[in-house]
């Protein structure tokens, strides 16, 4: 059943009436709808067009959220080969809000690490919502410590609302697990190419993608806090989001012109949860590209270029 967005109702009563009329066809051959149904569905392909040619930044926070679109998992699955996950952090314990391990991609060994949400009630509770724990991003660190070792790049799949708040991942360290992941990206000599792929979520996002290219999709966000608690903060009331998403410039063509994001990766019509399977190819597309552009650099140069990347961003933006 298509998961509807709010601003979608009059998309969701057109298309009900197009699948109403198709299935008395079903239980009646002799009625012939299709001529009806037809029009039907260009009226909501015209619909959908005008409102995915105009999405407002909180109508991209309802896409980038919304519950069908492809998970980590997804691209991992139809992206790489011979996966194996790696789990825990040697430390305390494994958070199912991370998953990674070796793959390959392309045939090209490297390190695959992302937020996983989860697809049903179940799955998302097991995976925490893709809100990770300390042990989490710790994790993390050893993956990336691991692809230094062995000279292998890395891919990080960012989905995420923020990392868990909770009182047991303050006690053991959240802020200090985010900072050493961050630290660890800025730190390995290969390539670190990162695709936010839905919410890119305060500092539980910058700690996978702090890379040497950063790709969103078209209809992410990537903001330092959810437009819900930055009105909370600001003006006492959550329900001012609108606003909000508007002041924080979360939006992929708006990093792109700051210089956060380096490629803005296209979506189908309609959001990429009417197209899984086109969107995980185009996001195949572009990492390839992106490895492509990193191949046969040494280690100190894609550091380097990495510290560069990240003390510029803004500029572009600021001097406008």
């Amino acid at each position: 059943m298509t998961h509807y967005l709010d601003f979608e109702k009059p998309l969701a009563e057109i298309e009900g009436k197009a699948e109403e009329l198709r299935a008395m066809a079903r239980e009646n051959e002799e009625m012939d709808i299709e001529d009806e149904a037809a029009a039907l569905d260009r009226k909501a392909r015209e619909l959908l067009q005008d409102l995915y040619t105009k999405l407002s930044p909180w109508r991209k926070c309802q896409v980038a959220r919304h519950p069908d679109r492809p998970h980590c998992r997804d691209y991992v699955e139809a992206l790489f080969t011979e996966f194996t996950a790696l789990a825990g952090d040697r430390g305390f314990a494994d958070d199912h809000a991370v998953m990674g391990g070796l793959a390959r991609f392309d045939d090209m060994p490297v390190v695959v690490i992302g937020h996983e949400k989860g697809h049903d009630t179940q799955s998302r509770i097991h995976r925490n919502f893709g809100m990770a724990r300390p042990e989490g991003y710790r994790k993390a660190v050893r993956l990336m410590e691991m692809a230094d070792r062995f000279r292998l790049p890395v891919v990080t799949l960012i989905d995420t609302p923020g990392a868990y708040p909770g009182k047991g991942a303050e006690e053991r360290g959240q802020s200090e697990a985010i900072a050493r992941s961050t630290e660890k990206c800025l730190q390995i000599g290969v390539p670190l190419v990162s695709v936010v792929i839905g919410e890119g979520g305060s500092g539980g996002a910058v700690a996978f993608a702090t890379a040497n290219r950063v790709a969103m999709l078209e209809h992410s966000v990537y903001s330092v806090i959810s437009p819900e608690g930055c009105a909370s903060i600001l003006w006492k009331d959550s329900e001012k989001m609108r606003e909000a998403a508007e002041a924080l410039r979360l939006t992929a063509q708006d990093l792109y012109g700051l210089g956060v994001c380096d490629r803005i990766i296209a979506e189908p019509l309609g959001g990429a949860h009417r197209d899984p399977q086109g969107t995980i190819a185009s996001v195949g597309a572009a990492i390839a590209v992106m490895l492509k552009e990193l191949s046969g650099k040494d280690g100190a140069s894609l550091v380097e270029a990495r510290r560069k990347k990240f003390l510029k961003i803004g500029s572009k933006g600021l001097a406008a």
